[in-house]
C-alpha cells in the first residue's frame, strides 16, 4: 500500500511539474511570437493566398480609398487584384502596438513604383491571431 502512495505521488509530480513546463514554454512563445513576421513575408512576396490564411472570416479591407467588409475569399479577390496591378517590391513595418488580444501594425510598402502605407490589425480568435482589418493607402 506505501509503494503504491508512493508511486502515485511521483506521478502525481512528474505530471504538475510537466505541465508547468509547458505552460512556461507558452508564455515565453506568446511573449516573444510576433504575428507579423509571417504576415510581413507574404506581403512582401505578395502572395495573396499565403496571406489570406490569416484573414478572419469577415474582415474590412481599404484599397485606395475604397472600404469593403468583405468575406475572407472576397477580400482575397481584392488583394489579388491590387496586387495584379501593384506588385510588391519591399514591405517593412515600422511600427507595432497593442495588447496580447489586439495587436496593430503600421508599414510601408514600395510597389508599382508607388509607396504606400499599409496598416494591419489582428485579434486572437482563440488561439490565433487573425486579421481584422487591413488599410492599404498610396503615400503623398
Amino acid at each position: 500500500m506505501k509503494l503504491k502512495t508512493i508511486i502515485l505521488a511521483a506521478i502525481v509530480a512528474l505530471v504538475c511539474t510537466a505541465n508547468n513546463a509547458a505552460g512556461q514554454n507558452n508564455q515565453q512563445r506568446t511573449s516573444s511570437y510576433d504575428v507579423f513576421n509571417p504576415i510581413t513575408k507574404y506581403i512582401r512576396l505578395g502572395d495573396v493566398e499565403k496571406l489570406s490564411a490569416w484573414f478572419s472570416d469577415n474582415l474590412e479591407i481599404t484599397i485606395l480609398h475604397t472600404t469593403n467588409d468583405a468575406s475572407k475569399n472576397q477580400a482575397k479577390q481584392i488583394l489579388k487584384s491590387f496586387f495584379e496591378t501593384y506588385t510588391p517590391r519591399a514591405f517593412n513595418i515600422e511600427h507595432t502596438a497593442g495588447r496580447e488580444s489586439m495587436k496593430y501594425a503600421l508599414g510601408s510598402m514600395k510597389a508599382g513604383g508607388d509607396v504606400f502605407r499599409v496598416t494591419i490589425f489582428v485579434n486572437l480568435e482563440g488561439t490565433n491571431y487573425l486579421i481584422q482589418q487591413i488599410k492599404i493607402e498610396k503615400r503623398d
